[in-house]
């Protein structure tokens, strides 16, 4: 194969990944933070990036957004996204938020706890698994984990 064709079936297959991804999400989200929270900012832009129109909110009490969503006690993040039918608890990296719209499971929706380094918002590289959880009605179950 040419380094022309090779170029170009390598720049199709990256724009074809892009774009599926992005089919699975939906157009809007609305991100819930407290004001002074920059790795949030982060998170919302690489939603951006992928197309989503992101309205981040950062005037209400978290605490309160936190139970209106489900989720569970202990498993909380800096913000917790609306996104469609789905709330995202953290920095939930893409592969899991995609893979939760393209499954479509029966949850409420879906965490990572804390604030891991290398997720998105969150720079550095992944030093350890990440657990990803599902959660309704406040009781969490495992959704994937997703290896350094």
């Amino acid at each position: 194969m040419s380094r022309l064709t090779t170029s170009i079936f390598l720049s199709s297959a990256l724009i074809l990944g892009a774009t599926s991804v992005h089919a699975a999400l939906p157009d809007e989200a609305t991100l819930y933070k407290n004001p002074q929270c920059g790795c949030c900012d982060g998170y919302a832009r690489h939603l951006e990036e992928l197309g989503v129109e992101v309205t981040i909110i950062d005037d209400v009490e978290l605490g309160d957004i936190k139970q209106q969503a489900g989720v569970p006690y202990g498993l909380g993040s800096c913000h917790t996204i609306e996104m469609g039918e789905y709330w995202i608890e953290g920095h939930v990296p893409m592969e899991a938020v995609t893979k939760l719209f393209e499954e479509q499971p029966d949850v409420d929706g879906i965490g990572l706890a804390g604030m891991p380094i290398g997720t998105p918002g969150m720079p550095g590289p992944q030093d350890e698994p990440y657990n990803v959880y599902a959660y309704s009605d406040q009781q969490d179950e495992p959704f994937m984990t997703l290896a350094p």
